[in-house]
């Protein structure tokens, strides 16, 4: 997917906010109102798209709706020709050529569809899976909000009226309760997880003397996502269990040194002297048993007078005896780290309790003055608490990127993008029609991922990479696929997706987390971050809507091919009942693109995955009928996984993440997810040398497998 096929942004100076909320005044109409009017229409009407235009043709007013660009002439009734539950055309049937439905908008063939189906299930969020138009960067001819207002279509000399009337829309869902965003909260809130990762580098260094494991914090973020029921949307307050399962067994690899990929001999021997040395000391240092005093330190003797002995031994003698010396030491130096390291998990939640609780204090202020109920629809998401004014955020161009400013804050990405995120917008955002609020709330967006994927070299880049654009449209033609399980508005191929942060990407057409989304139809991708905690709930979250369900169901899943130790996730996906299929793709056939697409540089955009993916089809009795995964599916599929031979790859594939001699909880099968070269939004460097023999990837963490797939 290149950014050469992105559109241009037309305007683009007259994008920045003013600081009154205003728009400026080259803003061009979004109606083919040339004059801005008050409001004529009652707020349902004006929330669901409607505006009072006047014809100079005619010289009579009509009715305009701006996400469907239909035109009547008389008052349009909401419920009758609202498209709002289906602004986007997601859900229709494709196109038949049937005279009887050519002047009837996308939702309203759905209704008509829907009203076969009995009243029951209204209260049901519906996702049908015919294959629906991609909302990706490379989608050609799609239509730019900032458009003149020439490329309005012609006004037909006639109305268009529904015969027969659909049945009336009900909103299936109460409106979310997530509070606006905002950029002065979103940077208070970047402050606070930066200072948090700061406090556990502190805890670590100070309680411990290692560093904090590589995306150990990032990973705490995904596995605290699973079970927090606090209110903010990055930042866990209210979690059961406290000590949280991901971070202790992380620092716990790690004790008493972190045991990096081992090449050469002298590494070897280093190593073990090391390693020695370190659990003779730690168990000096702490309250252990007599016990345990007197095995560690006769194996720790034993193996350095071995060392100073024996100038002679191989690599392979070296590893032996370090594997050895783990064995009989493990044990004992875990007990006396036990407390200490779940101090660690203890102190790091509570602190990210107490700065949630604060910043919800200061959000709340900000939204007091908006604080009423109001009549939303849920579909995107919609918060129920209006926006306050939002202050200037401003935009400028630098060759390929736009660059958004915020109190000297700044956060970028490419021009393709920002383009596609007006888009999005524009489709999904029914409160801003002129785009009062989009750089500010664009801002929150990228700032909110830029603070969730961390300040480090290469950190969490890994957790928002997407499938090619070929395995997507292989999807849509095959299995009907119309809705991605795990996405962002950065990283999205179809209009309607899940993410991690309803408040922020609502605008952009987010349902809200997919845990929290309980479809009883469709055809879905899911490509989860690779957290054990995160894709375990998810498996039990497909079995419990596939339980239930007697509508056609499918979820393909893709997940790392990990045997060594396989994962909890993958192994209930294979004993399912529901699993119709299984087929891996091999290890460094097949491409990903890249986590940092929207900042990065078009040959940098694809890289090979140099671990084994695993396609699972998990469908109800339904789904199989319909989207069975037949010979001939399977094989476009695994054609479209390969990389095309026209696009050539400058990124070397990244190695491995080093493993710990016999220790299989460490061993992962996948290396971080880095690009060579990229600038992250907000000045911090993701280069990545992607050398599997450098000395820098050698003394990486040990850490859980990374994600190299869509969030």
């Amino acid at each position: 997917m290149s950014n050469d096929s992105q559109g241009s942004v037309k305007g683009e100076a007259a994008i920045t906010a003013s600081p009154s909320g205003s728009a400026s005044s080259q803003d061009p109409p979004l109606s083919p109102s040339t004059t801005a009017k008050p409001p004529e229409l009652p707020d349902e009407l004006v929330q669901a798209g409607w505006s009072k235009c006047w014809s100079r043709r005619e010289n009579r007013p009509y009715y305009f709706n701006r996400f469907t660009n239909q035109s009547l002439w008389e008052v349009p009734v909401l419920g009758q020709h609202d498209v709002i539950s289906d602004p986007l055309g997601l859900n229709a049937a494709p196109a038949e050529g049937g005279a009887g439905e050519g002047n009837l908008g996308n939702g309203q063939r759905k209704r008509r569809i829907s009203e076969e189906q009995g009243a029951g299930l209204n209260s049901i969020k519906r996702v049908k899976a015919e294959p629906t138009t991609p909302i990706s960067p490379s989608t050609p001819g799609a239509k730019h909000w900032s458009s003149a207002p020439e490329d309005k279509p012609t006004l037909p000399a006639t109305p268009t009226t529904p015969s027969p009337a659909p049945a009336p829309y009900r909103p299936s869902t109460p409106p979310a309760h997530h509070l606006p965003p905002h950029p002065e909260i979103e940077l208070q809130r970047a402050q606070l997880v930066t200072k948090l990762r700061q406090h556990y580098h502190e805890l670590c260094h100070q309680r411990e003397g290692i560093d904090p494991p590589r995306e150990s914090f990032n990973r705490w973020l995904l596995e605290r996502k699973v079970v927090d029921k606090g209110q903010d949307p990055l930042l866990p307050s209210d979690c059961d269990p406290v000590i949280s399962p991901s971070m202790f067994r992380e620092v716990m690899n790690d004790i008493p040194i972190r045991l990096s990929r081992i090449k050469y001999k002298e590494e070897a021997r280093k190593l073990l002297f090391k390693y020695a040395e370190a659990a003779k000391k730690m168990i000096d240092s702490r309250n252990a048993s007599p016990e345990s005093r007197k095995v560690v330190k006769w194996n720790a003797e034993d193996t350095m007078s071995w060392l100073r002995r024996d100038h002679s031994a191989s690599k392979e003698d070296y590893m032996d005896r370090l594997e050895h010396l783990r064995q009989q030491c493990g044990p004992h130096v875990t007990a006396v780290a036990k407390d200490s390291v779940e101090g660690i998990c203890s102190k790091i939640y509570q602190l990210s309790a107490e700065y949630s609780r604060r910043l919800r204090q200061t959000h709340l202020k900000v939204c007091a003055s908006s604080q009423q109920s109001r009549l939303v629809y849920c579909y995107p998401v919609r918060l129920a608490i209006p926006s306050p004014p939002l202050p200037r955020v401003e935009l400028h161009f630098e060759n390929d990127m736009a660059c958004l400013r915020f109190k000297g804050e700044m956060v970028k990405l490419n021009r393709g993008h920002f383009s596609k995120l007006e888009l999005l917008y524009r489709y999904s955002c029914i409160d801003d029609p002129r785009f009062e609020k989009f750089l500010p709330r664009v801002w929150c967006l990228l700032k909110r991922y830029q603070v969730m994927f961390g300040s480090g070299a290469n950190e969490g880049t890994g957790l928002q990479g997407a499938l090619p654009v070929a395995v997507f449209e292989a999807l849509v033609r095959q299995f009907g696929v119309s809705f991605e399980c795990f996405a962002s508005p950065l990283n999205c191929y179809f209009k309607q997706f899940s993410s991690a942060f309803p408040d922020t990407d609502g605008f952009f057409g987010s349902r809200g987390p997919f845990l929290s989304f309980c479809p009883v139809s469709g055809s879905f991708e899911a490509n989860p971050p690779f957290c054990e905690e995160l894709m375990d709930a998810m498996v039990t979250h497909f079995e419990g809507l596939l339980e239930k369900s007697s509508e056609p169901l499918s979820f393909i899943v893709f997940v790392p091919e990990w045997r060594d130790p396989v994962t909890p996730a993958l192994t209930r996906m294979e004993a399912s009942r529901f699993l119709r299929h299984q087929l891996t793709v091999p290890a460094y056939e097949h491409e990903y693109r890249s986590g940092s697409q929207h900042i990065c540089k078009r040959e940098e955009m694809y890289y090979r995955a140099v671990h084994g993916t695993a396609v699972l089809f998990l469908q109800n009795d339904a789904g199989f009928v319909k989207w069975a995964p037949t010979t001939e599916r399977l094989a476009e599929l695994t054609a479209a996984y390969r990389p095309s031979p026209s696009r050539p790859s400058t990124l070397s594939s990244p190695g491995p993440a080093p493993v710990a001699p016999g220790d299989k909880d460490s061993a992962p099968k996948a290396a971080d997810m880095t690009q060579s070269a990229v600038t992250s939004p907000g000045g911090h460097d993701d280069n990545n040398n992607n050398n599997n023999n450098s000395s820098s990837s050698s003394s990486s963490s040990s850490s859980p497998r990374d994600k190299m797939a869509a969030v």
